[in-house]
């Protein structure tokens, strides 16, 4: 088997590559050739972690595999370590026997960037100008670099439940040249696209933040109880997802279905956007929501595409498993 380490990852995934290998899987999910598994997620009773395991099969690619890890949120604090922490392991699907270990930590922030940034490829207004973020940690500065390189956004405006930590978006706006603005959630109607990503169990962003038009990104809510976005924006807005099963049960659409406000029949998938079969947006007005939930096809596929790379470069650890 191959082992990929962490370490290795910055130097071999690019935004790119994580962006194609998620859009291809989200089109072979929506044409019948990839399936994930159910989703095992559950609170450890330990350092208020949550653990679980996401894994699929891809019969187009072939990739057979899942994601072990979780969220422990007291790391950064206590440790100096990221609060997200996961391994991924692949299978050779024709005899079972394991083919890599690869580090998932960059991965995860890369592939869940990337799942927002192919959403606002296929549904954002050609003409957006305006990005909002709702959130600012980690995984924001991820999510903020891949939305850029997808409109030519003028502005970038911010929100965070602890204000200190918007320097880290305003950084990386900075970088790209963008200027940036902090904001109270009510000055999100400015924007054009909203991209969602926290960890909170109650909503921040509501209905009236969001403005005629806007495509928001939801990519905080992967666990049932959590919930990023007051149900009502969802009854608003025309739904997508990566996987209508997770949406419903541990998305952001959980709440809203349970509620009453939507049902199943509401939630598209994104990759029937993309293979053609679903229109999309369909007007200038219309407010699109991208619920992403994180499929462990995404994990696996990006995890391929870090281990053919490992190999080709001889960056790969091989052993006798």
């Amino acid at each position: 088997m191959f082992i990929v380490p962490e370490r290795e990852i910055a130097d071999l995934m690019t935004r790119a590559a994580a962006f194609d290998a998620v859009e291809k899987v989200f089109a072979a999910m929506a044409s019948g050739d990839a399936y994930n598994f159910p989703v095992v997620r559950e609170a450890i009773g330990h350092e208020d972690a949550l653990y679980g395991f996401k894994g699929g099969f891809d019969r187009a690619g072939l990739t057979l595999g899942l994601k072990a890890g979780g969220y422990w949120p007291n790391n950064l604090e206590k440790r100096g370590l990221i609060n997200h922490q996961s391994t991924v392991f692949l299978f050779d699907p024709d005899t079972g026997k394991v083919k890599a270990m690869v580090g998932g930590n960059l991965l995860t922030a890369l592939r869940t960037a990337a799942a927002s940034s192919v959403s606002i490829k296929h549904l954002a207004r050609p003409d957006a100008k305006v990005l909002g973020m709702v959130g600012a940690g980690h995984q924001a500065t991820f999510q903020l670099r891949a939305a850029l390189e997808q409109r030519p956004f003028e502005k970038v405006i911010g929100w965070n439940y602890h204000p200190e930590m918007l320097p880290n978006i305003e950084k990386v706006a900075a970088e790209a040249g963008v200027p940036f603005e902090a904001v109270d959630l009510p000055g999100m109607t400015e924007a054009d696209v909203i991209i969602s990503i926290t960890s909170a169990f109650a909503p921040s962003l509501m209905a009236d933040h969001v403005s005629p038009g806007c495509h928001v990104a939801c990519m905080g809510t992967d666990t049932k109880g959590k919930q990023e976005v007051e149900s009502a924006l969802l009854a608003r807005a025309t739904v997508f997802t990566d996987e209508v099963a997770q949406s419903i049960s541990i998305g952001e659409a959980q709440h809203a279905v349970t509620e009453g406000l939507i049902k199943e029949s509401d939630v598209s998938q994104l990759g029937a956007v993309i293979n053609g079969t679903n229109p999309g947006r369909t007007s200038d007005t219309q407010i699109t929501l991208f619920d992403g939930t994180g499929v462990g096809l995404q994990d696996l596929a990006v995890a391929a595409t870090v281990v053919e790379l490992a190999v080709e470069k001889g960056i790969a650890i091989e052993v006798d498993f």
